[in-house]
């Protein structure tokens, strides 16, 4: 019933935010419509409990998907607003970025002097402007792109700000026809805007206090954790020296968590970008949920400038985890035992194991472990190596290439915002087939997939390529994604270390 809570919650919001502008249906019809598959398998659960027979569960989950998603596109598709309706309703086509605060006060109409003002900021040998749509929030400047997309927009970009200060955040995006355009866009942050808001309080980014408690209070509930992990969770430690047990579960992983954030915080500094510390989320251990933390995340207070940063910012975090997970992982592996494979292993047994589960996994056992561990054994795993799977578990989830997640910043940094949720489309449906035919442990997290967005934010000049080394370390961040997530073909486990 928590997770039915949970999904419900994140459910309506996404349809609110995402699909409520574009369509007339009311945004309840939605919601209890891609709830479909939500209450299918909370209904089979309270019905059956944990002696009805799986794949009935399954093939009832897959046809609720199929009815799901099909009822869906129609009542979006039945109530669909027309392109002159959307147009009066949003400042530009495709969305501009949603990490631009709302300005503090209506920016002042532009004067006949500063339109031609503007007109001379698009010099005709670099994008050759046609017309200018002001829109309620935006002025959308459309025309020819003339010359490479970087030096155009950081030329604009130049311009604007040398004709018009910091009054506007100059926007370079894709339009529905395929050609680039640019729009303006008040900035709330504006120091010479015409209507000056009522002085307040600096805006404070951060706050120190509130990352430190979430910090401690993360590590005390990982501790507890670790304590009772691999055991009934009602076994809780009775004494300090017994809630000391957890201490090393949940230093190795909070130092996977802080590390992955603190990659993607300081890359975001890198790129000038206004960026929270990050907060960390306690969660007590239940039997549905044992490991003690929902994880962490950071705030982005500023637009992301352009899709290199994007690339860099939505790599680093998985990159910087990885490499630490990596030494934890087999040093946890390393002092792990191996036990009989039997019909209750998996991934989510910690006591009996099943490393071929993940063909990486497979290999660092095999790297740890040598010939003691061989492809038809489980293992009984060390707390530290069970902080380094849920390490790698961590990487995957972010790696999958959907809306907003760090797999999804990077497919659109390298293929475009268009492009990168086709990629999204197309990943939801691989990932919910593997999880269905080889990993039912992990079946929850294919609703969660299911109901998120996988149109992620634009930058601000989103229209300029990477270069070739992204390009590659996007590709080799792919291919770690599938190392991970495909199981280990039996006859790698025989071979001899």
């Amino acid at each position: 019933m928590i997770w039915l809570l949970l999904i419900g919650i994140l459910t309506y919001f996404i349809v609110r935010h995402y699909v409520a502008g574009i369509t007339r249906t009311p945004v309840w019809q939605l919601w209890l419509v891609m709830m479909i598959p939500a209450f299918v398998w909370v209904g089979w659960l309270i019905v059956n409990g944990d002696k009805g027979d799986d794949s009935q569960l399954l093939l009832m989950l897959l046809v609720s998907f199929v009815v799901s998603s099909t009822l869906y596109w129609i009542l979006v598709q039945r109530g669909r607003l027309t392109p002159s309706e959307i147009k009066s309703q949003s400042p530009a086509s495709p969305p501009l970025i949603a990490a631009i605060p709302e300005p503090q006060s209506q920016p002042q109409p532009m004067s006949r002097e500063e339109e031609a003002s503007l007109q001379t900021c698009f010099p005709w040998s670099v994008y050759f402007l046609q017309n200018i749509e002001p829109r309620p929030q935006a002025l959308i400047c459309r025309g020819q792109l003339r010359t490479s997309p970087e030096v155009a927009y950081k030329t604009i970009q130049q311009n604007i700000e040398a004709n018009f200060s910091d009054r506007f955040l100059v926007v370079f995006q894709e339009g529905l026809n395929g050609k680039p355009f640019f729009a303006l866009v008040p900035n709330p942050q504006s120091k010479s805007a015409p209507i000056k808001a009522a002085p307040s309080k600096p805006e404070k980014i951060s706050r120190p206090f509130v990352t430190a408690g979430l910090l401690l209070a993360t590590l005390l509930t990982t501790m507890l954790a670790g304590a009772v992990i691999g055991k009934p969770i009602n076994q809780i430690p009775q004494s300090f020296p017994e809630l000391l047990t957890g201490l090393p579960y949940a230093l190795a992983l909070m130092t996977i968590l802080v590390t992955h954030e603190m990659g993607h915080y300081l890359m975001a500094r890198r790129h000038q970008m206004r960026v929270t510390l990050p907060y960390f989320i306690p969660v007590p251990p239940t039997d549905i949920f044992p490991f003690g933390t929902f994880g962490a995340f950071i705030q982005m207070r500023s637009p992301i400038p352009n899709r290199k940063a994007l690339f860099d910012i939505g790599i680093a975090g998985p990159l910087a985890g990885f490499i630490v997970t990596v030494p934890i992982l087999l040093w946890g592996l390393a002092n792990s035992t191996p036990v009989p494979l039997g019909e209750d292993s998996g991934l989510l047994n910690f006591n009996s194991f099943k490393p071929t589960a993940s063909l990486l996994i497979a290999l660092l056992s095999k790297l740890a472990l040598g010939n003691a561990f061989m492809g038809e054994q489980a293992l009984k795993l060390h707390p530290v190596a069970i902080a380094g799977c849920l390490g790698l578990v961590l990487t995957a989830l972010n790696l999958l290439p959907v809306g907003s997640l760090d797999g999804g910043h990077i497919v659109h940094a390298m293929f475009g915002q268009r492009v990168g949720a086709s990629i999204g489309r197309v990943s939801k449906i691989l990932v919910f087939a593997l999880l269905l035919l080889v990993q039912q442990e992990l079946l929850i997290w294919a609703l969660v997939l299911f109901l998120m967005p996988v149109v992620d934010e634009a930058a601000l000049n989103d229209v300029s390529d990477l270069d070739n080394r992204r390009d590659f370390l996007g590709l080799m961040a792919l291919c770690l994604l599938v190392s991970i997530i495909l199981p280990a073909p039996g006859a790698m486990m025989q071979i001899g270390f």
